[in-house]
């Protein structure tokens, strides 16, 4: 009957005929664990292709206008800022990303630690909880982890690499007289302080404020690459990161 909201019958074991069985042997049980190991692990290597995605474009990003801005003297010395902000553009693209993946990671890691670990060399008995973080996770999924711990993370492990490639490449590009166009020489020469600062103008912008403004910049880059949670042990050096 149309719009009968009458409950589904009882089947013997007093559960629901219509709900999913929960596994009744352990044949089930494994079986269950083993397609819940590959489905966590689909997300997670999905998650962790777009994380490098992500910062293969920030590379490409700082390939190209690299050699747009060093290739030729009549570059504007803008375009290694205009990199820098598209790079942190990407950082905060990665980072948002990298929360997911630490969801699914921790999932895939927990079943790694206390479960298969013990299967293949068994050290004790199972603990009776060691599934617990996975079932609240499951019930209600949170992020483990916040946006700046996220970011500095990936700032450490790549970002703050190619951060400084462009700072050495900008010094170059306003200190130099050739990449400047100043070529009646025949010598690469640096120039003085005050030509640097006036060569980092950008447009109405004075070069002082340019400097200050990439000083602070900078010493925030420094700041949060150091600061990292190394509270996670494979965060550490010489383990192997997933």
């Amino acid at each position: 009957m149309p719009g009968d909201m009458s409950p589904l019958p009882l089947s013997v074991d007093g559960r629901r005929s219509g709900s999913p069985a929960l596994p009744a042997t352990p044949m089930e049980t494994i079986n269950t664990m083993v397609h819940y190991y590959r489905g966590e692990l689909g997300r997670m290597a999905g998650w962790r292709d777009r994380i490098d995605r992500t910062t293969n474009w920030a590379i490409t990003v700082v390939a190209a206008l690299l050699s747009v801005s060093l290739s030729t003297p009549t570059s504007h010395h803008g375009v290694l800022l205009f990199a820098m902000l598209l790079v942190t553009l990407l950082l905060m693209i990665e980072a948002r990303r990298y929360r997911f993946f630490d969801v699914y990671r921790a999932r895939v890691r927990q079943l790694e630690r206390f479960y298969f670990a013990e299967i293949l060399n068994p050290r004790g008995q199972l603990a009776d909880d060691w599934a617990a973080p996975i079932a609240k996770s499951l019930r209600k999924p949170e992020f483990l982890i916040s946006y700046r711990d996220a970011a500095c993370r990936r700032l450490r492990r790549n970002y703050c690499w190619m951060y400084l490639i462009l700072l050495l490449a900008w010094g170059l590009k306003i200190s130099s007289s050739t990449m400047q166009g100043q070529t009646g020489t025949g010598k690469d020469i640096a120039l003085a302080f005050e030509h640097v600062v006036a060569k980092a103008a950008l447009g109405p912008i004075p070069g002082g404020f340019v400097l200050g403004f990439l000083a602070v910049f900078y010493a925030a880059v420094a700041y949060f690459s150091l600061k990292v949670d190394m509270s996670d042990t494979e965060l550490a050096h010489g383990s192997v990161h997933v």
